[in-house]
């Protein structure tokens, strides 16, 4: 089977952050993405073009004239549109979604199974936003008394030792028994400063550490991942990595012992699962984090993660960051993120 679509639409939508969101390459105020909306005999469905600027690799000046040109050659056969936009990850995730939505019998169940029957749901991890001391703690204690068993702190904003300070008090008030910290450094850290952090967070029975040096230094990386005390999680390093390159000996040589996967940075679902396989042969394991999509994308990525199989908390759920998001059936209740059937989809490029 090769779709075509006869018509598509590009939308942008410009997300708006209910309160500035800290990471350690700024903070964020709003966020820009596009929907793909593709009409084909009478139907009509929706993939979002999650471009992440300064970050995603396509962030060039030329990004959106590419999007002109998909909407020129909307015509082709699926697996033509994907090759021909193959180094573009965000317009992969948005292709993939929606041909996908066009074709399914409601454009928002992409994969029909017991998540979208309310009959599962998937566990995720609450993510605490870098900001002031007083401000992460507030997070912090909100999401413990919302069930969650496992935090995602991002480190790097702040000097290391208040960070350090926050993740000990935190360790104080809670066990590793009774509450997992991952951390997601961004590549905050260099190869000279980094040994130090590792081992304090060590002390701390930090799960795991996301991308502690910017990408780009793989001998170094390499050296980390061996000697590290704290679990290193590749996340950047994945990011412009060269379609058809070969991923599998690319972890091979750095033996990460996880690494994050984000389909709308990282070729799609098709490039996700290709580096799920490479991931499994390094003997690496991995879970899926959404980048700040709208819950479009939201929707998408978490439907594709439980037809998965997965059982370790997931980094999804930022939906809620945003003032003019979409009324979804996806919802979080107790550290887990659930489907609500009977709950529709406001989405209005769809009527």
């Amino acid at each position: 089977m090769n779709p075509t679509a006869e018509k598509a639409h590009i939308i942008p939508h410009r997300l708006i952050f209910k309160r500035p969101a800290g990471t350690s390459r700024g903070t964020l105020h709003s966020k820009d993405t596009f929907f793909l909306v593709l009409e084909q005999d009478g139907k009509k469905g929706v993939g979002e073009i999650a471009l992440f600027r300064g970050l995603s690799a396509e962030d060039r000046p030329d990004f959106e004239s590419k999007l002109q040109e998909l909407q020129q050659n909307i015509s082709l056969p699926f697996e033509e549109l994907i090759n021909k936009f193959k180094a573009y990850s965000s317009i992969l995730f948005g292709l993939e979604t929606a041909y996908r939505s066009l074709h399914a019998e409601n454009p928002f169940i992409l994969y029909p199974s017991r998540f979208t029957q309310a009959k599962d749901s998937i566990p995720i991890n609450g993510l605490i936003w870098m900001g002031t001391k007083d401000f992460m703690l507030e997070q912090i204690r909100e999401k413990i008394k919302s069930g969650f068993r496992v935090i995602k702190m991002k480190i790097g904003a702040l000097d290391w030792e208040t960070e350090y300070d926050i993740l000990k008090f935190i360790r104080q008030q809670y066990s590793g028994l009774v509450l997992e910290i991952r951390v997601d450094a961004n590549g905050a850290f260099s190869p000279d400063n980094v040994m130090p952090v590792l081992e304090k967070l060590a002390g701390l029975h930090v799960h795991s550490i996301e991308q502690p040096i910017r990408a780009g230094q793989p001998e170094e990386m390499a050296r980390l991942c061996e000697i590290s005390p704290v679990p290193i999680a590749l996340d950047e390093e994945l990011i412009g990595f060269p379609a058809g390159g070969d991923k599998q000996k690319f972890l091979q040589n750095i033996r990460p012992q996880y690494i994050i996967l984000k389909p709308s940075l990282h070729g799609g679902f098709s490039g996700t699962r290709e580096w799920m396989d490479a991931a499994g042969e390094a003997q690496a394991g991995w879970w899926i984090t959404s980048a700040l999509e709208s819950n479009v994308g939201l929707n998408a990525i978490a439907q594709f993660t439980y037809a998965q199989g997965v059982s370790v908390p997931q980094g999804l759920g930022t939906g809620q960051l945003f003032t003019n998001n979409f009324d979804t059936p996806l919802y979080i209740d107790n550290g887990h993120l659930k489907f609500d059937p009977d709950k529709s989809f406001d989405f209005p490029y769809l009527q």
